[in-house]
């Protein structure tokens, strides 16, 4: 523990039965993250991309499931990256055969971008295989463990806010 005296942590009132409980949740979340990572980094190495082309292969992934055009702009915002390195990203992908852009159907003064074929078969075939077994974990779990788990992950995620502690 990094925490051994308790001075971040208070402890007054578990036992040490329940410590070690919290104990072993947090090394089963870090050894989640782990996993997590080595299958990120394997997949952007099968499909011979980084982070952030990944990130925005599964946005044009999921906008065409949902017959969404997507533009320049809105993969700029969602990726949070600028114009220009947008661009640079999506000159990219289409030489690397990822995407194609087109005149956008409804506005003349914008693109459509669109994943190709042969990128969501190859994303399909490693992420979203990795996604399939994620979501059979899941749908083992009784619908009161789900809850929980969610409830945990969401308070999880929620102490990842920036409070003024951290310094860029």
């Amino acid at each position: 523990m990094i925490d051994r005296d308790g001075d971040l942590v208070p402890r007054e009132g578990m036992t040490d039965e329940e410590i070690d409980q919290v104990v072993r949740v947090m090394e089963s979340l870090r050894r989640w993250h782990d996993a997590a990572a080595r299958m990120s980094e394997a997949s952007e190495r099968y499909m011979k991309l980084n982070r952030t082309d990944m990130r925005a292969i599964r946005f044009l992934i999921a906008a065409h499931n949902q017959a969404l055009t997507v533009t320049p702009g809105a993969l700029s915002e969602y990726l949070r990256i600028s114009s220009a390195a947008t661009t640079k990203m999506l000159d990219r992908l289409e030489r690397g055969g990822h995407i194609v852009r087109s005149p956008h159907p409804s506005d003349r003064r914008a693109l459509a971008i669109t994943v190709t074929d042969h990128t969501r078969h190859d994303a399909r075939e490693t992420v979203g295989r990795q996604h399939a077994r994620r979501f059979a974990v899941a749908a083992a779990l009784t619908p009161d463990e789900r809850e929980v788990v969610a409830r945990f992950l969401d308070a999880l995620a929620a102490t990842g806010e920036l409070d003024g502690d951290l310094v860029d």
